[in-house]
């Protein structure tokens, strides 16, 4: 079971904060870090100093960190063009020397582009569809040769698809809860196919029909790997628990019975029945960024327990 670090910097973090999980995710000997895209905070949370841009922030990462792999949870369609995005990401696998995953979902949070100006469009669904079809497509195009892509929504005459990733295929994670083109969308273009903070039972239900999409698409069911999105809350004892607990605003029960929380075995117990069904990562959601000791506890008896 892979575990990776997952944050919310919309919440409230600077690059430098950033920085500091991300080293203690390599020092640490977690799998990834990876961040979420968005530029406005959400719930009873200020969000200061303000947002950091995922690319910008994983650009940085990659020159400052040598193992880890880098990535979102998950870009948004609606905030890039897909040629540029393809050049963004592409760029960021260079200079981490193919460390980079691009996790790509349709945008849905539309408070944050009435914030910063960007226009909401009514169908996503079309438009991502046809971003994963140009980014993977510009990537996939033989140095040398242009690509040309004619869509409803995008189109592109002559691209050099330039530059080429450092790696021959950047993994490519799709997810989400859909029940019909989500999975299909997953078969068609995903390396890796994530569901966010839902139950054993919704999980395995979802993983079932990707599953059946990737047979129906012609792939093996498990040419994909299948993953979760957690909130994790440890703690050596319950009153640790209860702490860490309050500090991210959450009650200890609701985050038992929805993410992992609890002391060490419970947790570990708990990632063991989304491995049972499937699930071959896991990426912990941390919302207390300055918890350093919570990272430590989580890879001294959580992650040596799942090696």
């Amino acid at each position: 079971m892979d575990l990776r670090i997952f944050t919310e910097p919309q919440q409230g973090a600077t690059y430098d904060t950033l920085l500091t999980v991300a080293k203690a995710t390599e020092d640490l000997g977690f799998d990834a870090f990876f961040r979420s895209d968005h530029f406005l905070h959400m719930g009873d949370v200020d969000g200061l100093p303000g947002p950091t841009d995922a690319w910008i922030t994983l650009a940085g990462l990659a020159r400052e960190t040598k193992r880890i792999r880098l990535g979102t949870l998950m870009t948004a369609a609606t905030f890039r063009l897909p040629g540029v995005l393809a050049v963004q990401v592409a760029q960021v696998d260079r200079m981490s020397g193919g460390r980079v995953e691009l996790g790509l979902g349709a945008g849905w949070f539309e408070e944050e582009h009435k914030a910063y100006g960007i226009p909401f469009p009514k169908e996503k669904f079309g438009r991502l569809e046809e971003q994963l079809a140009i980014v993977t497509g510009m990537w996939a195009t033989e140095a040398g040769k242009t690509f040309d892509f004619r869509g409803t929504y995008y189109e592109l005459t002559g691209s050099p698809a330039l530059p080429k990733p450092a790696q021959a295929k950047v993994p490519v994670l799709v997810g989400g809860l859909g029940a019909t083109r989500t999975p299909r969308l997953a078969a068609q273009y995903a390396d890796e196919f994530n569901v966010p903070f839902a139950s054993v039972e919704d999980s395995e239900r979802q993983f079932g029909r990707v599953r059946a999409a990737a047979a129906a698409a012609g792939r093996g069911a498990d040419d994909l790997t299948y993953s979760n999105a957690l909130v994790v809350c440890v703690g050596r004892d319950d009153q640790e628990v209860a702490r860490r607990a309050a500090a991210i605003g959450r009650e200890v029960g609701e985050l038992k019975a929805n993410g992992l929380a609890g002391s060490p075995a419970e947790v570990v117990d708990r990632i063991g029945r989304y491995a049972a069904i499937g699930a071959g990562r896991i990426y912990l959601q941390i919302l207390d960024l300055s918890d350093l000791d919570h990272l430590e506890l989580i890879s001294s008896q959580v992650q040596s327990q799942l090696s």
